[in-house]
């Protein structure tokens, strides 16, 4: 066994953490410790040491020791500074701008005009953008001035570059790192997928300047995030748990962060990651800048805000109010768990018609994305599932397929839903209704983006009935066509269901099998005979090494 695997197998006593076992991010059951404990842990360059619990820094004492350091590289274009208030107020009315706080930048209506250094300029248009969109118009302004701030935007946005590019500025305005220093900016995310995504984008923009980055996540060994960690890395792009190993095992620290950023904070929050967040923060000097983004604005999210934002400024694109983009035709099939199986295949031949289709299929449970996975490919149909069950190395291969167009169809559960931004999803599928209507929208969102048009389908049941009145009331704001079916949950109409009362958040439905249908295990023509038409099969390839 290499010590790189002797490394997660122990996994410090099973106290818990990132693909260790408790914390929220990689609950992968086939690392949690299988040797009865062993209560410390052997380092990836040999030896043992003993995890030390985070304590946070007295900051009144030790900050006037701390390098000052620039924050504010914002410098108002000509043609911004002389545009007038009304044509301001124009501008953000008609990309539907809300901004809270005082002495906020005027919002920038093009590249040129924000005030990035020509090398960062550069790499954006050579990734032949038209134009910035809306969070990053009012976004880059605010995020160049130096202060903390709030960005409030739907999944899909821009919101990655809305931050990563103000990041490359502001490190190269920094002494360059010396040996055993930490990142002078920390993205946190809440899933190992948007944290690879984030860092293809830090890769993409900052290989001009070179800058490292480094993806700290689990799922992994640890061996070559230490490695990265130790050689230096200007940006670390990182899930709360993981990190949280990574310091208490002194592999990097955090006193030279001066640019923070929670990235799809409600979605940490909605994943419990709150204590490992606060944890991590109380590492970082105070004065700081630190950028929120999220979807949406509970009221977790905007406690936080208030704890660890100094006199914020905010930006939101979009109505607070929960809503999808109307782009996406919605499709809400009312049914019984037993139907699921032949409607799924009848939208599965309607998606193959077009032969670059690729279909997104949404379940609720580790266990029926593989048990839809495997009716489907009996079935003829090439699909991959895609959990939080699967080692990091088959996750990033099943995504591949799926984004190449080799396996056209993908069956997964919440882990997809956000931080997989694949080009080409035109089919959503809800074989199994998610819990909350805000996953809904997140699940739904994976098609339609930027500007193009998508479908998402949705099997409803009368397990699903809490949720009737908050999805019709989606549907409704984007002008949806709302079966007859769906509308005697409709609080609007009936004041409260007569029968259901005011319903509540509900369950997920069981998920399991959901029956066999009229095809059962064989289906038409059983395991792995191509599709007559459509998608090419293709079985020498990914078919038989799944």
């Amino acid at each position: 066994m290499s010590r790189d695997d002797q490394f997660n197998r122990n996994n410090f006593g099973g106290r818990g953490g990132d693909y260790r076992g408790n914390r929220s991010s990689d609950r992968n059951s086939y690392n949690r410790d299988r040797n009865n404990g062993g209560g410390k842990f052997q380092s990836y360059r040999g030896g043992f040491s003993q995890p030390q619990e985070l304590v946070k820094p007295n900051w009144e004492e030790e900050l006037p020791n701390l390098p000052a350091f620039e924050k504010n590289f914002y410098v108002e274009h000509e043609s911004v500074r002389n545009r007038s208030d009304a044509d301001v107020a124009k501008f953000r009315q008609e990309n539907e701008m809300t901004i809270y706080g005082h002495d906020i930048p005027k919002p920038i209506t093009s590249f040129d005009e924000a005030g990035f250094p020509e090398y960062v300029l550069k790499e954006v248009k050579a990734e032949g953008f038209a134009a910035p969109t809306g969070i990053q118009c009012q976004g880059w302004p605010m995020a160049l001035s130096g202060r903390d701030m709030v960005g409030i935007a739907a999944t899909g946005s821009g919101k990655t570059l809305s931050y990563c590019l103000p990041a490359i500025v502001h490190i190269n305005a920094q002494p360059l790192l010396a040996p055993g220093d930490g990142p002078v900016v920390l993205v946190l995310a809440p899933t190992r997928e948007l944290a690879v995504q984030i860092q293809k984008e830090c890769s993409k923009f900052g290989k001009s300047s070179r800058i490292r980055n480094t993806c700290v996540y689990g799922g992994v060994p640890r061996g070559q995030q230490i490695r990265d960690l130790s050689r230096g890395a200007e940006i670390v792009i990182a899930t709360p748990g993981r990190l949280i190993d990574m310091l208490e095992i002194g592999k990097t620290n955090l006193k030279r962060v001066t640019y923070l950023v929670l990235d799809e904070a409600d979605r940490m929050l909605d994943m419990g990651f709150e204590p490992q967040i606060r944890k991590i923060v109380d590492q970082i000097r105070p004065d700081r800048q630190t950028l929120m983004w999220s979807a949406t604005w509970p009221k977790e999210v905007k406690q936080l805000a208030a704890d660890y934002l100094v006199d914020p400024i905010q930006v939101q694109i979009g109505s607070l109010e929960l809503s999808a983009s109307h782009d996406i035709k919605q499709i809400i099939e009312v049914i019984t768990e037993f139907e699921k199986r032949d409607r799924l295949a009848k939208h599965l031949d309607i998606a193959s018609q077009d032969q670059d289709s690729k279909v997104l299929v949404f379940a609720s449970t580790k266990r029926t994305c593989d048990d839809i996975t495997q009716y489907l490919r009996q079935d003829g149909w090439s699909a991959l599932a895609i959990h939080g069950d699967k080692d990091q190395r088959e996750r990033d291969w099943v995504l591949n397929e799926f984004k190449t167009g080799r396996s056209p169809i993908m069956v997964a559960t919440d882990v997809a839903a956000r931080g997989i931004d694949v080009k080409g999803i035109n089919y959503v599928i809800n074989y199994d209704m998610p819990g909350n209507i805000e996953d809904y929208v997140h699940r739904i969102g994976r098609t339609g983006r930027a500007g193009a048009k998508g479908t998402a389908v949705s099997f409803f049941t009368e397990a699903n009935k809490g949720l009737g009145a908050s999805l019709i009331s989606i549907m409704r704001e984007a002008k949806q066509e709302i079966p007859p079916e769906l509308a005697q949950y409709d609080r609007k109409q009936y004041g409260g269901h007569p029968r259901y009362g005011r319903g509540g958040y509900g369950g997920r439905g069981r998920g399991g099998y959901g029956g066999r249908g009229r095809g059962g295990y064989g289906g038409r023509g059983g395991y792995g005979k191509p599709r007559e038409g459509g998608w090419n099969n293709n079985r020498g390839g990914y078919n038989n090494r799944y």
